[in-house]
């Protein structure tokens, strides 16, 4: 999908992402889901206001009535989808930097988008513009302004449900909890409450030009939640990212737990035998070790929730069981709730894995690798595709096993390393993963190497 991309569309607002465009986006949106009403929802992001207006100008202008629902997380939105039986439209650019903005579709399920469906959309985009209907049937709006309660309702009925609730009450923990300025402000600290927790936040106002940390949740720019978590003798620390749709965890001392670790926290606790678990190419060992000793299937994607989702609903359409599927930044989803990523359900799991051992216990459990990371810029298009085909020559030469789904992964056994172009910021990432620190940074540096040689060279 040239449009969409690997987790809907984002840019910087002004830049890659102009606001003609965010219309278009909508009124393409309205015209092919065919839907008497869509809500226009959006995280906190100070751009925020202006294309959700504009978002729901034009879905007004194609025939289609708006609810609007203001500043809500996606899994939120995702919720009223559901609960209302409308499509979303949310305004979004979810961890990237403040000066992004995006668009992420939701259908009336509560469930992205499928890729086919998107799809559609992005024929419509490129044909010729449609004429806005007459004044007759021109959209009516409403403001919706429950959606954030209705979402924390739902949340702890759910758990209710599990008997999670009352197990997560009953333990007595508390929780040091980063919204990170996003649209988790106005739901996870209420959540967390009512789940018989005591909370303790920090960056918790909601502000779009996220000053006190930037709203990707990873070990860098969590230094105050690592902090308050030691501070106030929390059990957790939780983060989330600009729409509360990813979590990501600090243990009781206040050390960082890779989101490698609690994903194969929580898929060890769900994983029974010929079950399947889902995940991305950038999968770590853990889950791949993990799901060998359940006897469960794994099953790879490219990286970003539009094809998690899309293989889960294949797998789930073919009668296989998808009790856990997400990736290592902290996004998982558990299908049995909603195909979709929810941070604050993310963290109730977790937490309830906690009422028997503190969180230091759960992550040791699966703290046999080092992860590095490091991304790549680029100065056009021409740049990027000569970087990867570099990487190709380099991973095709490889005494390893191959996989291509997105971009290249070797896997060597006891590590693996993996180039791909980023589907949301015009980078190129490379991951790579061993038991040994220096074996990963090895190999992620001669990744590295091969990538960068012909730039080098000019």
């Amino acid at each position: 999908m040239d449009v969409f991309g690997s987790s809907g569309v984002r840019g910087v607002v002004g830049d890659g992402l102009t606001v003609p465009f965010v219309g278009q986006v909508a009124a393409a949106a309205g015209r092919v889901l065919d839907a008497g009403t869509i809500a226009v929802a959006r995280d906190t992001r100070a751009t925020g206001p202006m294309l959700a207006d504009i978002a729901a100008g034009n879905l007004a202008s194609v025939g289609v009535s708006v609810d609007r629902l203001g500043v809500v997380p996606t899994p939120g939105a995702q919720a009223y989808a559901e609960r209302a039986g409308v499509p979303v439209v949310m305004i979004t650019a979810s961890h990237n930097p403040p000066e992004y903005n995006g668009v992420k579709l939701i259908g009336s399920d509560g469930i992205e988008l499928s890729e086919r469906t998107l799809e559609r959309i992005e024929d419509e985009l490129s044909g010729p513009d449609a004429a806005s209907v007459g004044f007759a049937e021109v959209g009516a709006s409403r403001r919706v302004e429950s959606a954030p309660d209705a979402y924390v309702r739902e949340l702890l009925q759910r758990l209710d449900a599990e008997g999670r609730r009352d197990r997560i009450a009953e333990a007595d923990l508390t929780v040091a909890l980063d919204p990170g300025h996003g649209a988790g402000c106005l739901t996870s600290p209420q959540f967390f409450r009512k789940l018989g927790c005591r909370v303790v936040t920090v960056n918790a106002q909601p502000d779009g030009h996220f000053p006190g940390r930037d709203p990707e949740p990873i070990a860098d720019n969590l230094a105050d939640l690592r902090r308050l978590t030691r501070v106030t003798d929390a059990d957790l620390g939780i983060a989330h990212d600009g729409d509360a749709d990813r979590a990501i965890f600090v243990d009781e001392n206040g050390t960082h737990i890779g989101g490698e670790a609690s994903f194969a926290a929580l898929a060890a606790a769900e994983l029974d035998a010929d079950d399947t678990v889902v995940s991305a190419v950038n999968v770590s060992q853990r889950i791949v070790d993990i799901a060998d000793e359940a006897g469960a299937a794994l099953e790879l994607t490219p990286i970003g929730s539009t094809y998690l989702i899309t293989r889960i609903r294949e797998l789930r359409n073919e009668g296989m069981t998808v009790p856990i599927a997400g990736e290592g930044n902290g996004g998982i989803l558990f299908p049995e709730y909603r195909i979709a990523r929810d941070g604050a359900y993310t963290a109730a799991q977790f937490l309830d894995l906690l009422v028997d051992r503190p969180a230091s216990e759960v992550a040791a459990a699966y703290d046999g690798y080092v992860n590095v990371r490091r991304n790549l810029t680029f100065a056009d298009s021409d740049e990027r595709d000569a970087m990867l085909e570099a990487a190709e020559t380099h991973a095709r030469a490889a005494d390893a096993e191959l996989t291509t789904i997105d971009g290249y992964r070797l896997d060597y056994g006891d590590a693996w390393v993996l180039v791909r172009p980023s589907g949301t910021e015009p980078l190129i990432r490379l991951y790579a993963e061993a038991r040994d620190e220096a074996r990963a940074k090895t190999l992620l540096e001669e990744m590295y190497e091969a990538t960068v040689q012909d730039r080098a060279r000019t």
